[in-house]
């Protein structure tokens, strides 16, 4: 069945044209306001050859349309800014890939503290890639790790006491060295080097938790 403006579009057009597609014949109908949605949508019914009813949509506003497209942008973008890094932070875990690599935000110390959590809890969880020698998720996994960890180490020095910054700083390069290693025997790849540079990694970074405590 087509519809056939008998007139240039008005905000509120009274009729319409329609063709019934079993014998060719047009009425002109009147339309009536939803009375549930005013100025939203028109309703009508008609009887010809065959029973014909169908609703048509009130076109909206261009104005309307855009300023209200405006407000949802300025609205979208002013809650991503006001979002607290804190909860994206706490949201870091083994299968973030995608956020971590694109959509890695500037943390503070504190939240850097909790990244640092996160990713010692997920280097302890791909033991089970490593135990079906999935190297090129392992691999992936720990360089995308790297990409950020060492500037969470040097944002989160700041919360470690003078006491123990000394401590902190070996520790931290303990780290990096120990996932070196890993990184270049996954690569290999070697399974018994493998395993002992992961041990030895997780070794590291549980060190650098407790000294962050």
């Amino acid at each position: 069945m087509e519809v056939e403006p008998s007139a240039p579009y008005v905000e509120h057009q009274k009729e319409v044209t329609i063709r019934n597609d079993v014998n060719l014949k047009k009425e002109t109908l009147r339309i009536e306001p939803d009375q549930e949605n005013p100025g939203k949508a028109f309703t009508f019914d008609a009887t010809v050859a065959r029973g014909i009813q169908a609703t048509i949509l009130d076109q909206e506003n261009p104005t309307q349309r855009r300023s209200f497209l405006a407000t949802f942008l300025a609205t979208s973008v002013a809650l991503s800014l006001h979002a607290t890094p804190l909860a994206l932070a706490q949201n870091w875990g083994t299968r973030s890939f995608l956020r971590e690599r694109f959509f890695e935000p500037g943390l503070s110390p504190e939240d850097s503290v909790a990244r640092i959590r996160q990713t010692a809890e997920g280097l302890h969880s791909i033991r089970d890639m490593l135990e079906t020698m999935s190297w090129r998720y392992v691999l992936y996994y720990i360089r995308l790790k790297q990409a950020y960890l060492s500037q969470d180490m040097k944002n989160a020095m700041t919360m470690v006491p003078e006491t123990r910054r000394n401590s902190y700083v070996q520790t931290a390069n303990e780290l990096v060295d120990n996932m070196a290693e890993f990184d270049y025997y996954v690569r290999t790849p070697k399974v018994y080097e493998s395993y002992l540079y992961y041990e030895k990694t997780l070794k590291s970074i549980d060190d650098l938790v407790a000294l962050l405590a």
